[in-house]
């Protein structure tokens, strides 16, 4: 037995999404709709998460990525795909420790006072407490990852596979412990990555120092934004073809202050068109001048200590703060007669990622991985093809980096993250990496060792993310089945540090590429096109815009608009736009159901039920679907969500929406109203679909009333629409889109003589093509309830054209406007006789303006212009209104 639709099937009036986009998420997700088994039946299609920061919360960058996802994820889901999208979050090892730090600091404490193994308690707890809280604002914004699945980088597992990887690394040489130049912070107390550093341009000064040739009354003069770093100088560089030094070179330098002997060598490094030609070598404060260092074989002097004052190497500036030692050592050397001239100067300085304080480049004794080996196999899967950068200009960017790649510093002075699992002898002084905690030393069984104190940087962790997270080192199902993953989604920003590293940790480890495309987006900015940030106090809080619009419009706000790469503005009118996009699709849902009341849900139209905006509307649906599909799969989600758009807007509710209102409203003829229930129902079912992955919230509360699959509990478990390109017809969507242009050609005519539009107005069509006379004598009806044309006369070929008529043209179709009998004749010529009286001033006074010599002599002449400008279009827009007075005699 059939079953009738009634009136429960309606929904409200208003679009509340704070009303039912709780109640979904967790519908999901307490029906396990998110979680994936492993499906050997299945292909299978899986994303790991990029893991936000423990200590992190919900910003415009994170709801672009994780919305990227869950389109990519929703859309393979509804495909049939064995599809996994992996959570969790990064440990974060040094932003964590700050903020437990401070805490403590509050309580009038330190880690150091509390020992290691007390803080770190006070470490999990913290995470345990404020730990979750990207999680749910993750929830909120929709994600449909599986939760099942949850990892973090310092769980057991995630930990077993760290150190699994460290040892192996250490076995085969890659890793090794060295001193060398790295990143340090003196507030943080350690080493820092790349990643962590923020450049920033600031006015400074270039100090112009000399320094007197040995022995000699002459002096080499050499630059530097940095003059307390001469105390550790052991030598000065100039090019091997400065002609200005060639005769000097080998010789010894005296250093000022120091009195210290240091040689003048030549090294390809140096710039002879930068300032003199001539650098101060500091190799214990610059990376650079490291690596000359070590080319000449030159004494590395540590000058700055770890907390930022002035080291022993100092003298009498020992204990100083660096930047006190700075003024107070340009002092000295002006009276010294050293300084030669100080000039302004603009640089970029790094600053710490997490606590804004100046980096210092130092001299460290670290531990490192080696590169080369592990950087070439990466870049070949690249150039090979088996990972696709998209847009594919990013792998430039990739493999550029990859081609200069430094050994990676992966120690840190921290401890709140993986542990470095070497163990030092305190009677042989050997070092010990194992997989497992040590109690003796391997070589001379002493009982007294201690472990290294550092931590290992989070990227060390985070680059085995896509194979860690499914079971490795052990040989899981998932990792069998769904490594490597499908699909990385990630912000331009993080290629290097993360990308890379992913791809040469899983091409080493996981013995293949850990993903088959890396989808790269760009970033949110304000609408001024600044990047978001605290200092600028421009962000705009996610979870915010979510409370008060809801999160599918912040969704479909984001992915419209959006082309991969590229970096895009926020603005506050574009929320609007797509909270009335999700308004109009709620009304015209809520039209069609409340229209529903007894319509057969068994109910199929034959071929001769359809009329030709069913036709119609059937094939422009069947080519959205076909056009979405293509650009889901070519990862140009914004396109997608834009033909959604306008096919939603413009086409369904704008056209066939009111297309249908008279057979809906014509309960006598049945079949006729089944008809276009049955369109309206399969359509916006099928629409519904399409948008859920950028709408999944408003989707599903609409889904579950329209008529469907009984025997589905959700939205997410339909399937993906079908791609039917027999529905698509060329020749359909002509016709219709001919009638549609003459109803706009008419509502615009009418318009424009003020017709009020209850009127209705007589039309006369005469065709220029004639296949579409049989079209539109079949298919009046439209041009009567939607351009309110009443009689319509199709003339015959050859016939005359009326007189007294307005005019438009349409491709193919002549469409005329009588206008007797339409307008108030007396009315409307009352209404142009006062604006041609208007008019007439104006032309007057402007006139005599410029007939006027004393103001054509004395103002400037593009005030001049302006007013003869005025006059032409005041004189051209009086024509007009005389014309249009003499066809309103005509009509008398």
């Amino acid at each position: 037995m059939s079953e009738e639709m009634t009136q429960e099937n309606n929904i409200p009036k208003v679009y509340d999404p704070q009303s039912f986009e709780k109640k979904w998420y967790k519908f999901w997700e307490d029906n396990k709709l998110f979680h994936a088994e492993v499906d050997k039946s299945k292909k299978p299609y899986s994303m790991v998460i990029p893991p936000p920061n423990v200590t992190g919360q919900l910003h415009m960058g994170h709801a672009l990525d994780n919305t990227l996802q869950d389109i990519l994820i929703r859309f393979r889901r509804m495909q049939g795909y064995n599809a996994v999208w992996i959570p969790g979050c990064d440990h974060a090892g040094i932003a964590t420790q700050a903020k437990v730090e401070a805490s403590l600091r509050e309580e009038g404490t330190n880690r150091y006072e509390l020992g290691r193994e007390k803080f770190l308690e006070r470490v999990w707890d913290w995470k345990e407490q404020y730990g979750n809280r990207i999680m749910s604002q993750l929830r909120s914004l929709g994600s449909s990852c599986d939760w099942d699945r949850q990892r973090f980088t310092m769980d057991e597992g995630c930990s077993a596979a760290v150190r699994e990887v460290f040892v192996s690394l250490y076995d085969k040489g890659l890793i090794y412990q060295g001193t060398r130049i790295t990143n340090w912070c003196p507030d943080c107390n350690t080493a820092i990555s790349d990643i962590e550093v923020e450049h920033e341009n600031e006015n400074g000064h270039l100090w112009h120092l000399r320094y007197q040739v040995e022995g000699e009354d002459r002096y080499v003069e050499i630059a530097t934004t940095r003059p307390e770093t001469m105390f550790g100088d052991t030598g000065v560089a100039v090019h091997p073809e400065d002609e200005r030094y060639k005769d000097i070179v080998g010789k010894t330098l005296i250093l000022p202050i120091v009195n210290r002997r240091i040689p003048l060598f030549a090294d390809e490094y140096v710039d002879k068109e930068f300032g003199t030609g001539a650098v101060k070598v500091t190799p214990a404060h610059d990376p650079n001048d490291f690596e000359m260092g070590l080319r000449h074989n030159l004494e590395q002097i540590k000058v700055i200590n770890n907390d930022g004052t002035m080291g022993e190497g100092a003298g009498k500036y020992n204990g100083m703060d660096r930047y006190e030692c700075r003024k107070t050592l340009v002092k000295e050397l002006e009276e010294l007669g050293v300084l030669v001239s100080v000039e302004e100067h603009e640089h970029a300085v790094g600053h710490c990622s997490r606590c804004h304080s100046t980096i210092e480049p130092m001299v460290s004794k670290q531990w490192f991985v080696k590169m080369e080996s592990l950087a070439k196999p990466a870049m070949e899967a690249v150039k090979d093809g088996r990972i696709k950068f998209v847009p594919e200009r990013f792998s430039k960017i990739y493999l550029q980096w990859l081609e200069n790649i430094r050994d990676w510093c992966i120690s840190r002075q921290l401890w709140w993250g993986h542990r470095i699992p070497a163990w030092y002898c305190d009677e042989c002084g050997e070092t010990s990496v194992s997989r497992t905690d040590l109690t003796e030393c391997p070589h001379c069984h002493s009982k007294h060792i201690h472990q290294d104190e550092d931590v290992l940087d989070t990227w060390f962790s985070s680059g085995l993310w896509p194979f860690e997270t499914m079971g490795w080192p052990n040989e899981t199902e998932e990792l069998k089945h769904f490594y490597p993953t499908a699909t990385l989604v990630t912000g331009y920003d993080i290629i290097f540090f993360w990308v890379a590293r992913m791809v040469m940790m899983g091409l080493e480890f996981g013995k293949d590429i850990p993903f088959h495309h890396v989808f790269i987006h760009g970033l949110v900015r304000d609408s001024q096109g600044r990047k978001m940030s605290k200092s600028l106090g421009n962000g705009i809080d996610p979870v915010e815009v979510i409370e008060k619009y809801g999160a599918d419009t912040l969704r479909f706000m984001l992915i419209t608009g959006n082309t991969p790469g590229n970096d895009m503005r926020f603005y506050w009118e574009r929320v609007e736009g797509a909270r009335n996009f999700a308004n109009k699709i709620w009304n015209a849902s809520r039209y069609m159901l409340m229209n529903l009341e007894g319509f057969d849900k068994s109910f199929k139209p034959s071929e001769e039920d359809y009329t030709l905006s069913d036709k119609w509307i059937l094939s422009r649906y069947a080519r959205t679907v076909r056009d979405v599909t293509e650009n889901l799969d070519k990862f140009e989600l914004g396109e997608a969500g834009r033909m959604i758009y306008e096919f939603i807007w413009n086409e369904f509710c704008d056209w066939y929406i009111e297309l249908t209102k008279a057979r809906l409203y014509d309960k006598e003829n049945v079949r006729a109203r089944n008809t276009a229930l049955y369109v309206l129902s399969t359509v916006l079912e099928g629409t519904l679909r399409l948008l859920h992955p950028f709408m999944p919230f408003l989707t599903e509360e609409i889904w579950q009333k329209v008529p469907h699959d009984d025997a589905l509990k959700s939205i997410m478990e339909t399937s993906w629409p079908e791609v039917k390109a027999e529905c698509i017809s060329d020749e359909i969507e002509a016709d219709m889109t001919a009638i549609m242009e003459t109803i706009k050609t008419v509502r615009n005519m009418r318009a424009e003589v003020g017709a009020a539009p209850s009127k209705k107005s007589e039309l006369i069509l005469n065709f220029t093509d004639e296949s579409l006379r049989a079209v539109f004598t079949e298919n009046q009806s439209y041009l009567d309830k939607l351009a309110s044309s009443d009689p319509i006369t199709i003339l015959p070929a050859g016939a005359d054209k009326p007189e007294n008529a307005m005019a438009g043209v349409v491709n193919g179709v002549e469409v005329f406007l009588p206008l007797k009998g339409l307008i108030d004749v007396d009315k409307e010529t009352a209404r142009l006789t006062k604006e041609l009286e208007k008019l007439d001033k104006e032309i007057s006074r402007l006139a005599k303006k410029l007939g006027n010599e004393g103001f054509l002599a004395k103002a400037p002449a593009d005030v001049v212009a302006g007013e003869k400008e005025k006059l032409a279009g005041y004189e051209e827009k009086k024509k007009s209104v005389e014309g249009r007075m003499q066809d309103l005699a005509k009509l008398k």
